[in-house]
């Protein structure tokens, strides 16, 4: 009969470690699918869930409001637009009539004294083009510089960019009329023109975004590669810093397409006023001409579409400009 040689130390050692390092593999995954089965933690899951559906009607339900409260107006203005002037005190507000003349309301706004509603129109996009494009150039050569050079003053310059920005443009129309009057720019495109240069918003805007979107270390390697400060704000600092410039764009073309009082003490000349001022005009001509009711409203339609094409062309800037940097390389 043979007898089996007692294991040795060495063998003893290694099924010790075999075992341990098993209890190591084993041991985490048992306790973890405790933790994972335990009631307290599942009660916290279902909750977690519960609340996701509450919070979801909640956001919808503002949005909804905000939507029609924004929506409502512009619906009322496209049904008015359809209707005839006795037809607009005769029949509901938010409903067409029998027989909508839509083109043919549109075609006497156009065509009233002349056509100038076109010129109007064509003014405000003078007004609004040049100067919100201008304003945005120059809102963000400003704020680059404050954002990007330490320079001193720099921290004034900026106090009081912030203090432009709480100044309603309501507070500056008659300085501007009176300092205009005497340099001889009252009653002409450049009184509402450049005012409409300065945006202190854009400015304060484009300072912030600058700094978080223009990385310093690039700046740095193209000033080694020998492009001089112009350059790299064309070329690099205009590029990353576009989602702010179609903010900017967006809201001084509003500002300006919107202006009212300015254009109202600055000029006599109605060949210059804007759609907004034209507008109001014939409105206040309603009283002894009800017609204007229906030319009112349908040059407040024609007047809303520009906007409306401008904000469906910039939407994709903000998407692409909201989805850099999700993620990280």
């Amino acid at each position: 009969m043979s007898v089996a040689p007692p294991p040795t130390g060495r063998s003893r050692s290694t099924d010790r470690a075999g075992t341990t390092a098993r209890a190591a593999e084993d041991g985490p995954t048992e306790r973890t699918a405790g933790r994972v089965a335990t009631p307290t933690d599942d009660t916290g899951g279902r909750e977690g869930r519960r609340r996701r559906p509450t919070t979801t009607i909640l956001v919808t339900a503002v949005l909804v409001v905000a939507a029609v409260y924004f929506l409502v107006p512009v619906y009322w203005v496209l049904v008015a637009a359809t209707k005839s002037t006795d037809e607009l005190f005769t029949t509901s507000g938010f409903w067409f009539s029998g027989s909508p003349q839509l083109f043919t309301n549109i075609g006497n706004v156009l065509t009233y004294d002349g056509g100038i509603f076109l010129r109007w129109l064509l003014n405000s996009l003078l007004y609004s083009g040049v100067g919100a494009v201008l304003a945005t150039y120059l809102a963000a050569a400003a704020g680059y510089s404050l954002g990007m050079y330490q320079f001193k003053g720099n921290g004034l310059i900026h106090g009081v960019v912030l203090g432009g920005v709480l100044v309603p443009a309501t507070a500056t129309a008659l300085p501007l009329f009176l300092l205009f009057s005497q340099v001889g720019l009252a009653n002409t495109y450049w009184g509402v023109l450049i005012p409409s240069l300065v945006s202190p918003f854009g400015v304060f805007l484009c300072r912030i975004y600058s700094k978080a979107a223009v990385p310093v270390s690039v700046v740095e390697a193209a000033r080694i590669d020998g492009a001089g400060e112009l350059r790299i704000f064309h070329v690099l600092a205009l590029r990353a810093m576009a989602p702010a410039l179609v903010t900017v764009l967006l809201f001084q073309t509003i500002a300006i397409w919107n202006n009212y009082l300015l254009p109202l003490v600055m000029l006599a000349d109605s060949r210059l006023y804007p759609a907004t001022l034209g507008l109001t005009t014939w409105r206040g001509q309603v009283d002894r001409l009800p017609e204007f009711y229906q030319l009112t409203i349908g040059g407040v339609l024609v007047s809303v579409v520009p906007l409306v094409i401008l904000m469906i062309v910039l939407q994709r800037f903000w998407r692409g400009g909201l989805t850099e940097g999700a993620v990280k390389a």
